[in-house]
């Protein structure tokens, strides 16, 4: 965006250094993220720039790591625990989130902020906390190292997501539309489906993208409560970390962060589609 004509030389100095700090601070941020995708393509099975990359000679380059992701049964095996756990705690989330987001968006509703504060609190709670206190829990009902209280755990850990983000997205709601629904004969429930949910799917798609990634990218918690069998790719990743390092784990690292950006560009697009709904210009 072009600055007004009536800016002067020390506005102009104060917005350009403003945008290069911050372009600084995001490559500081961003780096060591980028780093990674160039080296899952090294031929060699090294975790530093060749000679031969540097020299950008294409024999030095090899997709190798991503052939050996889809060989390796120990890799395909956790990848499918990690997308079997991750749609199910991000259903069970997107549920559970949307139904108290609706209740908590009640005037009458009582004792709101305490009930929202203990809703959120896996995001606050230290996660390592959470993760032990889970594991005590489910030792005594029978679901650690089982798949099943792998999903309910990240399920707690994803349901704050969409209690925010449906919350936000009923800031703007107008309940009259509800009223009128009621008024014509429309019971809650094909009032809920008519009327609310296409309004705040958005949000519910959001909140479920966020339940989603935190689930996939989840490892805390499945040292405590994963078993062999239900170990997942970040479990992988670090078991292959301690035990054989291999550039593979940059592959998966790559990919990771690949389905990481395209969920997020998914988020940003839902965001402004939410907000034209509502009447509000996208910024």
């Amino acid at each position: 965006m072009a600055l007004p004509p009536y800016v002067g030389l020390i506005g102009k100095t104060w917005h350009y250094g403003f945008l290069t700090f911050c372009g600084l601070v995001f490559l500081f941020l961003i780096a060591p993220i980028l780093v990674i995708i160039p080296l899952s393509f090294n031929a060699e099975p090294y975790f530093t720039f060749t000679e031969g990359m540097l020299a950008f000679e294409p024999a030095a380059y090899s997709t190798r790591w991503y052939e050996d992701i889809v060989n390796n049964p120990q890799w395909m095996f956790s990848a499918g625990n990690s997308v079997i756990v991750a749609v199910f705690a991000t259903l069970l989330a997107s549920v559970l989130g949307t139904v108290a987001a609706l209740g908590l968006s009640q005037s009458h509703m009582p004792y709101r902020s305490a009930i929202m504060a203990v809703l959120i609190s896996p995001m606050i709670v230290p996660l390592i906390i959470s993760a032990a206190g889970m594991y005590f829990f489910y030792s005594k009902i029978g679901l650690a190292q089982t798949m099943p209280g792998l999903i309910l755990a990240h399920a707690v850990l994803g349901t704050p997501f969409v209690v925010i983000t449906v919350t936000a997205t009923l800031v703007g709601f107008d309940h009259s539309l509800t009223r009128a629904s009621e008024n014509l004969g429309a019971g809650p429930t094909r009032t809920f489906f008519k009327i609310q949910m296409p309004l705040i799917l958005p949000g519910v798609i959001s909140g479920g993208l966020f339940a989603f990634i935190t689930s996939f990218d989840e490892v805390v918690v499945v040292f405590f409560l994963a078993g062999f069998e239900q170990r997942t790719i970040p479990r992988q990743m670090w078991a292959g970390i301690r035990e054989q390092i291999s550039p593979t784990i940059l592959a998966v690292a790559t990919i990771l962060v690949c389905i990481s950006i395209l969920l997020l560009t998914t988020v940003e697009l839902l965001r402004r589609r939410s907000e034209r709904l509502r009447g509000m210009s996208p910024g």
